[in-house]
């Protein structure tokens, strides 16, 4: 993998075995979410969701940061209605596309994860964090409340450790985020990378066809009725089961061998 900082590219990207690793590198702001880097990232996740050969991607943060949020200075100094209004348009639309990716996102969380940072963890699929990571939806604080923060956060939180995140600004550490269900696994930071890896190797594991109609289907039901998610639901896996990925592995099970997906080696 490519850790190299270059302070003058706002994003780093790189592609090996399937996983793309997206770094934000603007380790001096504490990546914050300049315009560059959510234009870098747009294109990032335009590029990598339509690649199939991208089994999973893993959105990491270079320096001692994960992500600072939006970049407040930039804001500050456009003193633009126009600009802010944009910015904030750009970065919902760059969760909607993670949410709308075909593959597994990952969050690598390796320090300070706040307002915007805080929002691309609770938005990530998956999410792992280094042990000395901190969380926060920190606006409120300035006077302005984490709005956009709040809409991955509602969903993925019960709704009052959700309110006092927001309300109270209070940062939670690593094992406060796996406990209330922010993130899913907590490594020594010399460890993190690795840890990460494990989980991307699971995921390639798994068919790709698979986990897209999976990955759908699961944040669609979210947004439904119980009536109306379980035929949504329903129609899923039917559609699913007649697939060729389905075949092959319902077939493997019951003749009890390693499944032969297309694109995948059986384990030894």
């Amino acid at each position: 993998m490519n850790d190299t900082v270059s302070p003058e590219i706002p994003l780093l990207l790189d592609t090996t075995g399937g996983i793309a690793v997206v770094t934000l590198n603007r380790p001096r702001a504490f990546n914050a979410l300049s315009s560059s880097l959510l234009e870098a990232l747009h294109q990032a996740m335009d590029q990598l969701c339509a690649d199939p050969a991208v089994r999973v991607i893993v959105i990491a943060g270079s320096g001692k940061a994960f992500c600072a949020g939006h970049d407040l200075k930039e804001m500050q100094a456009a003193h633009d209605a126009a600009f802010v209004q944009r910015l904030f348009a750009q970065c919902s639309e760059l969760m909607l596309k993670i949410a709308r990716a075909p593959v597994p996102v990952i969050a690598e969380v390796n320090g300070m994860a706040t307002a915007a940072g805080c929002q691309l963890v609770a938005q990530a699929d998956l999410a792992v964090a280094a042990d000395h990571a901190t969380f926060a939806v920190s606006g409120v604080n300035l006077g302005l409340f984490c709005s956009t923060p709040a809409v991955p956060l509602s969903r993925v939180l019960a709704r009052k450790r959700a309110a006092e995140m927001l309300m109270t600004g209070e940062f939670i550490d690593a094992q406060q985020a796996v406990d209330w269900g922010l993130v899913n696994r907590v490594a020594a930071a010399s460890d993190l990378r690795a840890t990460t890896l494990k989980l991307c190797a699971t995921l390639i594991a798994k068919p790709r066809a698979t986990l897209a109609l999976g990955k759908a289907l699961f944040n669609r039901q979210l947004e439904m009725g119980l009536n109306a998610a379980y035929q949504d639901a329903s129609a899923a896996i039917a559609c699913n089961f007649l697939q060729p990925e389905a075949q092959e592995g319902v077939q493997a099970f019951l003749e009890k061998r390693p499944a032969r997906w297309p694109g995948h080696e059986p384990p030894a």
